[in-house]
């Protein structure tokens, strides 16, 4: 299965959303940058608030596809400490990586929270979307970060995922929501005909928008 784009596949899996539409005080949040233009299919179609949840993922030097870990919105950093030995990665050279990520962390905070309140999830339902998961790691400190900050219910939405990813997944959440988990899983970007980057103004452009999509779809 292979999407057009982010938007082709969070229309497709905002119709596997709609029984959360009678969920009360629902937010939805889309991991940076890929993750947004997908959430805000989601939001729009369960008329829910959009937000973002930042987290970034730590790349092993020359095969950044690949994570050693990640760190999340909050300050959490989760290693994985079986491929940071199979690849030999130092401890220097983790530090260097986790400081450039969570430098890049706060920029983001700063660049999409301009004029928004502070993130507020405790007690609410929350839908976290991203646009695919390939090992896992980035998704799991996100949510590790959300735990922490108390939700009432916890939901992980993807277009695609890894079937492996998604076995250690399902246990950290309430629900999660797959449109294809094939057992063959290389990179997100494989599912996707047009996988480009997703620029820093899409984002805050989609972030302002969907309180109105959201009201023209509800009438």
């Amino acid at each position: 299965m292979t999407f057009r784009d982010r938007t082709e596949a969070g229309n497709i899996l905002a119709k596997r959303m709609t029984p959360y539409k009678k969920m009360h005080d629902l937010l939805v949040l889309g991991i940076p940058r890929g993750g947004v233009p997908v959430a805000f299919q989601v939001a729009a179609e369960l008329h829910a608030p959009l937000d973002v949840f930042i987290v970034r993922k730590l790349g092993v030097p020359g095969r950044e596809e690949l994570a050693f870990g990640a760190i999340a919105s909050g300050g959490l950093r989760i290693l994985d400490s079986a491929i940071t030995e199979s690849f030999g990665i130092s401890e220097t050279e983790i530090e260097r990586i986790t400081a450039r990520e969570r430098h890049e962390v706060e920029r983001r905070e700063q660049t999409y929270r301009a004029g928004r309140a502070p993130l507020a999830v405790e007690g609410r339902n929350v839908i976290l979307v991203d646009d695919g998961i390939a090992t896992g790691s980035s998704m799991r400190a996100a949510i590790d970060a959300l735990r922490a900050m108390k939700p009432r219910h916890l939901v992980v939405a993807v277009p695609v995922a890894s079937a492996s990813a998604c076995r250690v997944l399902r246990s950290k959440v309430d629900d999660l929501i797959c449109v294809h988990m094939p057992d063959a899983f290389y990179a997100i970007g494989e599912f996707y005909e047009d996988f480009s980057q997703v620029s820093d103004q899409t984002v805050s452009d989609l972030l302002h928008e969907v309180p109105d999509v959201a009201r023209r779809t509800a009438a």
